[in-house]
């Protein structure tokens, strides 16, 4: 029963996963060179990304994949534990876990990841949309720990 009650939620990840990949797909075959899509604010910008974050770690592709493998793996293993983790938690580390294999799934086939969106006014990494879950899903855990140490508990 546990298992049961601890998968609950594992839709987000799919969902996240599944958006991922069809962004990335649509990208590529609709606009491969990119372009602005709401001028001064945002454009697609398609560049392969070799390493993690801001290309950190460029060039590890073996050991990134097998990193955001046991990364997903203990997500989900701590998901099934605590069933009755707050509904916040649960839902950003299934938000991150869907991230998480957004790109891994680039990373095992393609050996890169796919990112594709630049802002345009402020000078940052082009990113995509397992990105954003990730650190969506980061805000929503941190989020609820502020709230939980405001409540006192």
């Amino acid at each position: 029963m546990q298992i049961r009650q601890g998968i609950r939620g594992w839709w987000i990840a799919l969902a996240a996963a599944l958006a991922d990949r069809l962004t990335k797909v649509l990208v590529a075959r609709f606009c491969p060179r990119g372009g602005a899509v709401i001028p001064g604010v945002l454009n697609l910008r398609p560049v392969e990304n070799r390493g993690i974050a801001f290309s950190m770690l460029s060039g590890q592709g073996l050991a990134l994949a097998l990193f955001t493998a046991a990364l997903i793996a203990g997500l989900v293993i701590w998901l099934v534990r605590h069933p009755d983790a707050p509904t916040l938690v649960r839902t950003g580390l299934w938000l991150i876990a869907g991230g998480g294999l957004g790109n891994l799934y680039d990373r095992l086939t393609t050996g890169s990841v796919s990112d594709f969106i630049e802002l345009a006014f402020v000078r940052f990494a082009v990113f995509n949309v397992a990105d954003v879950c990730i650190c969506v899903g980061a805000g929503l855990v941190l989020l609820s720990a502020l709230r939980e140490e405001k409540n006192g508990k």
